[in-house]
């Protein structure tokens, strides 16, 4: 049998306050900040420059036993590697799953309203460009959108 002073219990409750307080703050900091499928931009890539990206499907809850999901595209230069990428993308996405469909590159030459979409993810494989090209299409309906399976 164990027992405690009352200085030891009474400490311990404190401490089982302090972490009950600090769970529920961290619970209700989770549930603000997580996101609806329908509010997932399908597109955000930087305003310019040569960077990689990666296609990702995105999965909402289970609901009358389908599973909605949505292909998005994200690109980043501040990203070294399409990891970096989708590690980025999951960790503001939570709740939801993230699925990593492949990568590429992307240059984005918005003086010329140019977005070029080639080359492929050494860890995710290549992605599917024309998908990529419909989606951006979409955001930058004034730009010429061209894909390359050359390149690296």
């Amino acid at each position: 049998m164990i027992t405690f002073s009352k200085k030891s219990l009474s400490f311990l409750v404190n401490q089982f306050r302090i972490y009950n307080k600090v769970y529920h703050s961290v619970r209700n900091l989770q549930n603000m900040s997580s996101c609806s499928l329908s509010t997932v931009p399908k597109v955000d890539i930087d305003p310019s420059g040569v960077f990689k990206y990666i296609l990702i499907k995105v999965y909402d809850e289970e609901k009358n036993k389908q599973e909605p999901s949505v292909i998005i595209v994200r690109g980043y230069k501040r990203c070294n590697y399409h990891s970096d990428i989708y590690d980025e993308v999951q960790e503001k996405l939570q709740p939801l799953d993230c699925e990593p469909l492949g990568g590429g590159r992307i240059s984005h030459e918005p003086d010329n309203k140019k977005i070029h979409i080639y080359g492929y993810s050494q860890g995710y494989g290549k992605a599917d460009h024309e998908v990529t090209a419909k989606l951006i299409k979409d955001t930058y309906p004034e730009y010429t959108i061209t894909v390359s399976d050359e390149g690296y």
